[in-house]
């Protein structure tokens, strides 16, 4: 039995792999896969994959891609949800700011650097042809932390993905004020070098498992109402949501995926140089 850590955030994309744990399915495979909860989300995880405190993390996929062309040590090995991730724009309810034009040079709160609610700031940003030079941030490690700085007056606008954060909008503590849907698939699982070379066909076997979990995982019974019970998300926004993702079976990683994301990094000047694609992803058999 080896045992390998792997970090995700605590939101509704990862029950597969909640489930898939409880049930023992690594455990069978020889496997003590440790699940361990990042509500600092994709920033958090990229730092904890540095310091090797995780092996493997499902990440959003611009925020893995930007570190490890700054240096993370770690491979992209499958995409995880192929389909794209839809932010919300957020302000507190009694805000001012009544359109997206008005939130222009106004600050955003973030969780950490290179978090996913960092980059879709530049990426929004440029959508509205904005200069993201003058965008203003303030890290506030979570989304409890944000939702605490936006009461406070300490920014007073922020992007989380849109389900999540309806619960705060439905009752009345915050206003959504626009979307923003990520133009390439949102999560993908990354894994540090080390553990590549040493456990590679053990990486395999974790993917193959859940490759085969997500096959039937919209079919599986009353799985709208644990979602939404777990997350605790409205019963209609879960099955919406559901309705609208779509999860990878298989270990392909497109070559232009990685292309355009890093593309768009470098234009918002988030990385200064593209790295080719085997730094980047590693081909699993």
């Amino acid at each position: 039995m080896i045992e390998l850590k792997i970090g995700g955030v605590p939101e509704h994309f990862n029950l597969p792999w909640q489930l898939a744990i409880e049930e023992g399915l690594f455990e069978k495979a020889g496997i003590h896969l440790q699940w361990i909860d990042h509500a600092g989300g994709t920033g958090s995880m990229t730092k904890a994959l540095r310091e090797g405190e995780l092996d493997l993390a499902i990440c959003l996929t611009e925020g893995i891609v930007a570190d490890i062309v700054k240096g993370n040590g770690s491979k992209i090995v499958k995409i995880y949800v192929k389909s794209p991730l839809t932010w919300g724009l957020y302000v507190k309810k009694d805000s001012p700011f009544a359109k997206v034009a008005d939130l222009e040079n106004q600050r955003i709160g973030i969780s950490r650097w290179g978090s996913g609610s960092h980059l879709m700031a530049f990426v929004k940003a440029r959508q509205l042809g904005w200069n993201t030079e003058n965008l203003q941030f303030v890290p506030l490690k979570n989304l409890e932390g944000i939702r605490e700085a936006i009461a406070a007056g300490q920014a007073e606008w922020f992007m989380w993905e849109k389900v999540m954060t309806e619960p705060y909008v439905s009752n009345g503590e915050l206003r959504l004020v626009d979307t923003c849907v990520t133009p390439w698939s949102c999560f993908v699982i990354a894994v540090r070098e080390e553990i590549l070379q040493k456990y590679l066909p053990f990486v395999q076997k974790i993917a193959e498992i859940i490759n085969h979990y997500v096959q039937d995982f919209k079919q599986r019974p009353r799985i709208i109402e644990l979602l939404a019970e777990r997350y605790q998300i409205d019963l209609e926004d879960t099955a919406h949501w559901l309705h609208q993702t779509h999860w990878a079976t298989d270990n392909l990683v497109p070559a232009e995926m990685i292309e355009q994301v890093q593309q768009t990094l470098l234009e918002l000047k988030i990385i200064e140089q593209k790295k080719r694609y085997p730094e980047i992803v590693q081909v699993l058999d």
